[in-house]
């Protein structure tokens, strides 16, 4: 299965200056406990914020530089589709996780969305979710984190 999952401002900013321009550790918690154990796909500046693998994560970058050094559980792919078939030899889901091309990339191909609220708005925001992101979805759950946070879970409507 193919999930996304973002956090968003109030006008769906997701990165300012190539950065998460905020820092919720109940968010940050949440991520890791949802996406432990699976793989998750980023472009590459959302790699170069990270430092380092994920732990306890299949780790892969969807991009055409050829710099990224090669470390364990990482993968580098090029194209969308062989990403696409990658996912058909995992034994866990593929979690998207950014940035906003990369998003744009998967969203045909997304069965799930859960996407943390955040209580702000970003100004100067300059990266953002696709406008249409949650079309063709119902929202089917909603949790609360501390910090004031909201995560809401969509699936896919039958086409």
């Amino acid at each position: 299965m193919i999930i996304a999952i973002v956090a968003v401002d109030r006008r769906g900013a997701i990165g300012k200056g190539g950065k998460l321009p905020w820092h919720y550790s109940a968010d940050m918690k949440f991520f890791r406990e949802t996406t432990t154990g699976n793989a998750c796909v980023m472009g590459y500046n959302t790699w170069l914020t990270l430092k380092k693998p994920l732990k306890d994560r299949l780790n892969i970058v969807l991009s055409r530089q050829s710099q990224i050094e090669p470390q364990d559980f990482l993968v580098v792919l090029r194209e969308l589709n062989s990403v696409l078939s990658l996912k058909d030899y995992l034994r866990c889901d593929l979690f998207v996780m950014g940035g906003e091309q990369v998003y744009r990339a998967f969203l045909p191909h997304i069965d799930k969305w859960i996407v943390t609220e955040v209580p702000l708005t970003v100004e100067g925001a300059d990266a953002f979710v696709p406008g249409n992101y949650l079309e063709g979805f119902r929202e089917t759950k909603t949790q609360q984190l501390d910090e004031g946070l909201t995560v809401r879970f969509y699936e896919r409507t039958a086409a």
